[in-house]
């Protein structure tokens, strides 16, 4: 009787053991196959190697061995472009880098078309950057950058458009020159600077001209006002404190005494 009871103890030993050995590989076979995806997150499900569909976000379900997921973030990506040397088209070196913001549209393109994206990224911005950058002048490159941010970006955008990446901005950071190109461009400045000032004192003096063309002109229509003029000038050099006074004699009135004088001798 002792031996048949403790041979049903052991058989329902063996099949709680095997029970509870089912229940934990279940378990971990569950653990395994829950997937939780973010909002900004997407899965690119594989069955036995072949693309099947791109899931979440949220809580997906997914048979170990079977079907692989790898994530993808959606978020917009800052890629910073290190230093390059651009050779301008007028023959200048300098050191240009930028600042890349793009994001992944197509989770399937993204993992298929492409080993990384980030990379493969990356590289192409720096070749696009010396690209684009090499067939502007440097006044251009200094003075129009958002027209080349938008060049370059338009040329990334349309590279990156087969691997599902949406280039969305562009922005050049910093543009190094050596210490010779520097002093050029200040002694460009400096000479443009003294260029317009001299244009503008020409064009004073030509205004200030043409005022006493004017003037000279109303003036000579009424006698009476040459009189006041002459009679302003007087009380101007008289306010001076000066030991010489030039007392001028206009002519209409020192031309009829003159008249006068050669009519006697006549």
């Amino acid at each position: 009787m002792s031996e048949f009871l403790g041979r049903i103890f052991s058989e329902v030993t063996n099949m709680f053991s095997f029970g509870l050995g089912f229940l934990l590989l279940a378990i971990l076979i569950v653990a395994l196959s829950l997937k939780v995806l973010r909002e900004y997150e997407r899965g690119v499900v594989f069955l036995l190697g072949r693309f099947q569909r791109a899931m979440g976000p949220g809580l997906i379900l997914i048979v170990p061995g079977i079907q692989q997921m790898v994530r993808v973030d959606l978020r917009t990506v800052v890629l910073d472009v290190p230093p390059q040397d651009v050779i301008t088209r007028d023959n200048v070196s300098v050191k240009v880098n930028a600042v890349v913001y793009f994001r992944v549209v197509d989770p399937q393109l993204a993992i298929i078309q492409v080993a990384n994206f980030l990379e493969a990224t990356s590289q192409l911005s720096q070749t696009t950057l010396r690209a684009v950058l090499g067939k502007h002048e440097l006044d251009e490159l200094l003075a129009e950058r958002e027209r080349l941010n938008a060049d370059i970006q338009t040329v990334l955008d349309q590279s990156t458009d087969a691997w599902g990446i949406k280039v969305s901005n562009v922005e050049i950071k910093h543009v190094d020159l050596n210490d010779s190109m520097v002093r050029a461009i200040a002694q460009q400045a400096e000479a443009e600077r003294a260029r317009r000032a001299k244009v503008i004192h020409a064009e004073g003096e030509l205004q200030a001209a043409e005022k006493l063309l004017q003037a000279a002109e109303r003036l000579s229509q009424r006698a009476e006002a040459m009189q006041l003029r002459y009679l302003q000038t007087l009380t101007q050099i008289a306010g001076d404190k000066s030991s010489t006074i030039v007392f001028p004699l206009p002519m209409d009135l020192v031309g009829p005494v003159l008249e006068a004088a050669k009519r006697l001798k006549g």
